[in-house]
């Protein structure tokens, strides 16, 4: 009998700040699977997570399958707008939220995590659950060369700098993922601000990040393409219900996704059962990619 079987290897999932999103639902099910599990958490929601963590907000969400309670070998802080602490400004790095954590950059997660775990190797999978556009309410028309490149480097740069800087501490076989929109292979007006760019090139990074670090350190690299889902970040582009209703009703499933269902395949991309996957898209949004017509009225 076939089963996802991630006992003894630890995964971490940069990007969760609540128990909405798909981070979220990708630790649990890999969790699930018998992996341990580490999150990066963006510093200014750091405390608020931790918080409602130990005050029990989240504890219907933690639920396992089995009956035990989702829990966390490690939360760091982490902001992967920044490789190195050089990089981050110095009203940043003193202002309120930050100065506290110390470095909270790509490089500092990845030193603070051999301090943890050791010089060895000591991740086998990592999930990039990441993105950020500061003017994605904007169209492209409108937008600003520094709004752009900010969406570009937080949403996809980010990825590469994730598997440059982390890439020798999985052990060999390792498997990355991170998470896309259709809006970087086709229009979806109202997706703005360069984000539709910024999929875009995550997208082609993958396969390039693939053959690399293939080639260098035997590991996997793949990318979900995850129908639209109401998380806290999604909400803020102001139409994610229209969008979410206007797929369910042109797929051909006609039912909206839910986060398990990104979390499963997550898992099964992360485990022995993928291993002959790499520089892969894997759509799950119940079909919605593979329409041309839209069929929620009638045809003339």
């Amino acid at each position: 009998m076939l089963s996802i079987d991630l006992t003894g290897k630890r995964a971490f999932v940069a990007g969760v700040a609540d128990d909405g999103g798909f981070g979220f639902a990708i630790a649990k099910a890999l969790a699930e699977a018998g992996a341990t599990v580490c999150l990066g958490t963006w510093p200014p929601a750091y405390g608020i997570f931790k918080t409602m963590l130990e005050r029990g907000k989240f504890d219907e969400s933690l639920v396992m399958s089995g009956g035990g309670k989702l829990s966390f070998e490690r939360i760091y802080p982490l902001d992967a707008d920044f490789d190195v602490l050089a990089d981050m400004p110095a009203d940043v790095k003193e202002s309120k939220r930050y100065r506290e954590h110390g470095d909270v950059s790509i490089q500092g997660v990845a030193d603070l995590m051999k301090r943890d775990f050791g010089p060895e190797p000591c991740l086998d999978i990592v999930v990039h659950s990441l993105a950020n556009g500061p003017e994605v309410k904007k169209p492209l028309l409108e937008t600003s060369r520094k709004g752009y490149l900010a969406a570009v480097g937080v949403s996809a740069y980010s990825y590469a700098a994730m598997v440059q800087r982390l890439g020798p501490m999985v052990r060999p076989g390792g498997s990355f993922l991170a998470l896309t929109y259709m809006a970087g292979e086709r229009v979806v007006p109202g997706y703005g601000g360069g984000m539709s760019s910024a999929k875009a090139a995550l997208e082609s990074d993958t396969r390039t990040l693939a053959y690399e670090a293939g080639r260098k350190w035997g590991h996997r690299v793949n990318v979900i393409s995850a129908g639209p889902w109401a998380s806290r970040a999604a909400s803020a582009i102001g139409f994610i219900e229209t969008m979410i209703e206007y797929c369910k009703a042109n797929s051909p499933l006609p039912e909206a996704i839910v986060a398990r269902e990104v979390g499963a395949t997550a898992a099964f991309l992360s485990s022995s059962l993928g291993s002959g996957i790499t520089g892969t898209l894997i759509y799950v949004d119940k079909g919605y990619h593979s329409m041309g017509m839209a069929v929620d009225r009638p045809v003339l």
